[in-house]
């Protein structure tokens, strides 16, 4: 089907079944079900009525595509490191150091530099980074859950695939390493969330109710963080 210039194209099913549905799913593919018996006309003029409808959930789902290609690890591109881009400089130096200056993260490397000892080095930067800003994170959000009798959760970073992160029943409160390059915002966002676990397992109008009072704006912070990682 179009809309405008654009093509939209449907991947038709017929199978066992009374009524026709539309869904559009977060890799932007779009599926119609229909009747068997259905007149491929008549399936046709139902879907055109809703092009509009289609185009807007396909354009929800493509913010949140990546943004930026796959990282090289090379000179001029930008990394991010809690929510700001700064743009890589990498060079032959007296010894292997990272750090950050003026909009820049300086890799220098003690051999001739390259993309992949780059990349090593960054990513031990990032796990030291990620150890002291998620601790002083944990820090400033258990003040609001002190005053309780809860205990407070032991901390454990790591790379997570699908969750920014968990609550065990154990007590242990696991986050991952990409927020490392999130807002401050977007990383307090994530530990208050999961700190409220410690009251509400699970996510029932209770748990939402005790993270509204914490964060009033947490929908805005969430689709912040959405939109800056994803």
């Amino acid at each position: 089907i179009t809309y405008g210039q654009q093509i939209i194209t449907c991947k038709l099913i017929c199978c066992r079944r009374k009524t026709l549905t539309i869904s559009v799913h977060p890799d932007c593919s779009v599926i119609v079900r229909a009747p068997i018996d259905a007149d491929p006309d008549v399936i046709h003029e139902k879907v055109v009525r809703r092009t509009r409808w289609i185009v807007k959930h396909i354009n929800y789902f493509k913010q949140f595509k990546p943004a930026t290609p796959a990282r090289c690890y090379i000179n001029g591109e930008t990394h991010l490191y809690m929510g700001r881009q700064y743009r890589l400089k990498v060079a032959k130096g007296s010894e292997n150091n990272v750090k950050l200056s003026r909009g820049f993260l300086h890799v220098t490397c003690r051999h001739e530099p390259t993309p992949e000892k780059t990349k090593k080095m960054l990513d031990q930067w990032y796990r030291e980074k990620a150890q002291l800003q998620f601790a002083e994170s944990l820090e400033r959000c258990w003040l609001k859950f002190k005053k309780g009798e809860l205990s407070q959760p032991r901390l454990v970073i790591r790379r997570m695939r699908r969750r920014w992160g968990s609550l065990s029943g154990r007590g242990i409160l696991t986050l991952n390493s990409e927020l490392i390059r999130a807002p401050r915002e977007c990383l307090d966002y994530v530990m208050t969330h999961e700190l409220c676990h410690l009251k509400h397992r699970n996510h029932s109008p209770r748990f939402y109710r005790l993270l509204s009072s914490l964060i009033p704006d947490w929908e805005r912070i969430k689709q912040k963080l959405e939109h800056s990682l994803m």
